[in-house]
């Protein structure tokens, strides 16, 4: 019997890899029989199924300020306890009224209990799960200890209580082993380990006529590597490696940059722009004609999806430090492209042991990842036997039918077998 699914988080929205797994989840779970859902302070889903919340969005003026006195004081003032108090109330009665309003049977928070950009937020869903008991799929994509700039702060006790809560209508989902480990380390709760996926069951379909056009639109002449960095633009892409492999290539080749920098500020994507000059490589940051979606700018000019611009790639660069799994690289390969990938631990832990066949580097650019990337670019049948490989692993160990198999076994633990 279908169930109705409520999904909650600060956006759901645009290209980011947490809103890209809500809509798969909400896509195999519609699949089942199951009707979706969304509560956020940014959405883009169906009208009729949606409730936006200002103030659930980590953009909020005033969240944004209770984020900022959370992680710049020491000690708490008073005024800042009663402000979290103040919005955990108001966002608490919100969800209440997002439940009534959808009759909601199975809340699925993604990255809300794990990320502290919204502290008022992870309260008011901690005491509406304490208060209800309804079930619940906790999505994890990463936590806060993971992160640096979340460790100096003045609300331990919010986060000791919320993030993530420990409650027995709580089914806590990671979406890779470090995290499963490091969650039962902490706190003593168990996980299920649900990878990211994609629909390795339907291959992409070929080129079309928009599309046709990218290079040109970018500026990259046809006989010029177009080389994607398919990411925000943050220190822990660690994009200043992307940028010495094309220095050092000695090939003809643009860096396409796809998205900018979000939430972590633009000091950053200042530094990546001085070093490609510094270097003398043409570096792209077009995240003002890509989105999720095909339209057209204010000044008339073509937007493209990612996927437009996968599809004329030459390589993928991946050398991400730290990653709660990888999106890009499932998409690089989704795409069958060669993708030069960092060795960082998720990767190293979780999907190299499957046997990807990759160019890797080891937390910098050697000769040898060099010498290796120049030798798949000037032979297209290793290219091809490359991609042909990683895909059919993709679709034994990412596929759709794993998510769908991983959320079934959920919800007979909830409901048992036909889900009454």
């Amino acid at each position: 019997m279908g169930k109705n699914i409520g999904f909650i988080s600060f956006r759901i929205s645009g290209t980011d890899g947490v809103s890209l797994e809500t809509m798969k989840w909400s896509e195999i779970l519609e699949k089942m029989g199951h009707t979706s859902y969304f509560m956020a302070g940014e959405l883009e889903t169906p009208a009729g199924r949606s409730m936006i919340v200002e103030e659930a969005h980590f953009t909020h003026p005033r969240i944004r300020e209770l984020y900022l006195e959370s992680f710049n004081n020491r000690h708490r003032p008073p005024a800042l306890t009663a402000g979290l108090h103040e919005y955990r109330e108001l966002l608490k009665k919100k969800i209440y009224e997002f439940i009534r309003k959808f009759n909601i049977e199975i809340l699925i928070p993604q990255n809300v209990l794990t990320i502290p950009l919204n502290i008022p937020l992870g309260m008011a869903i901690t005491e509406v799960i304490a208060e209800t008991g309804i079930n619940t799929i906790a999505h994890h994509h990463d936590f806060f200890w993971e992160r640096k700039r979340f460790l100096r702060n003045c609300v331990w006790d919010y986060f000791n209580s919320c993030y993530p809560p420990h409650l027995n209508s709580i089914h806590h989902v990671v979406i890779n082993s470090s995290a499963q480990n490091q969650l039962a380390l902490r706190s003593g709760i168990s996980s299920t380990l649900i990878p990211n996926v994609m629909e390795f069951e339907k291959p992409p379909e070929p080129m079309d006529e928009y599309a046709r056009d990218v290079r040109q639109s970018l500026g990259i002449a046809d006989d010029e590597l177009l080389v994607l960095q398919p990411t925000r633009v943050v220190q822990r892409k660690g994009i200043e490696h992307a940028i010495e492999l094309v220095a050092r290539l000695g090939m003809k080749a643009a860096l396409v940059i796809s998205h900018a920098s979000g939430d972590e500020g633009y000091e950053y994507q200042q530094r990546v722009k001085e070093f490609a000059a510094l270097l003398n490589i043409k570096a792209l940051f077009v995240q003002d004609i890509i989105d999720d979606t095909r339209g057209t700018t204010a000044d008339g000019r073509k937007i493209y999806s990612l996927q437009d611009i996968y599809r004329h790639a030459d390589l993928v660069t991946y050398p991400s430090i730290v990653e709660g799994f990888g999106n890009a690289f499932l998409e690089a390969i989704y795409f069958k492209k060669p993708i030069m990938v960092n060795n960082y631990s998720i990767y190293s832990f979780d999907i190299k042991p499957k046997g990807f066949d990759v160019i890797e580097m080891d937390d910098f650019i050697s000769q040898a990842t060099i010498d290796d990337t120049r030798k798949v670019l000037q032979s297209q049948e290793r290219i091809k036997e490359m991609a042909e490989t990683n895909y059919a692993l993709a679709l034994r160990y990412y596929s759709y039918k794993i998510l769908e198999t991983k959320l079934e076994d959920i919800l007979t633990m909830f409901w048992g077998k036909n889900h009454d």
